[in-house]
């Protein structure tokens, strides 16, 4: 992000509501709601700001915030495993005990062992061949 970018977030603060509301037609070419505060204004006219600097969300990003909008959460987290940040924690119950998954950056941990794949780790866990994305509920 650039200094302009960041100056023009932070002088927002300093704008009254009036002209964050002239601020916010320019920049969505609709007006503000007409009882709308600088506290409901500002993280809008950010973003908004951000993302013309930027760019906006990707295709993939606003199909699966439609799909969890919509209620449909198979579909928003129906993704290949390389989609997951490492750090990001994975859990499955079978047969009455709960199996965490630890996404790293070069694979997966379980139970303290890494692992190449989340296939090989459902298979660990279930004694058969499974597809791990789909034993862990990632694939319908």
């Amino acid at each position: 992000m650039t200094i302009s970018t960041l100056r023009q977030i932070v002088e927002l603060e300093r704008k009254s509501a009036s002209e964050l509301r002239r601020i916010y037609k320019n920049l969505f070419n609709v007006s503000a709601a007409s009882n709308a505060n600088k506290d409901m204004l500002i993280p809008k006219i950010a973003y908004r700001i951000q993302e013309l600097a930027l760019g906006g969300l990707s295709d993939k990003a606003k199909h699966r915030l439609e799909a969890l909008a919509k209620g449909n959460i198979k579909e928003a987290i129906k993704s290949k495993h390389s989609d997951l940040l490492p750090g990001t924690k994975i859990c499955k119950e079978h047969n009455g005990t709960v199996h965490q998954v630890e996404i790293l950056k070069d694979g997966f941990e379980y139970n303290g062992q890494k692992w190449k794949s989340l296939s090989a780790i459902a298979t660990k866990i279930t004694g058969t061949k499974w597809s791990g994305p789909k034993f862990f509920g990632m694939r319908g």
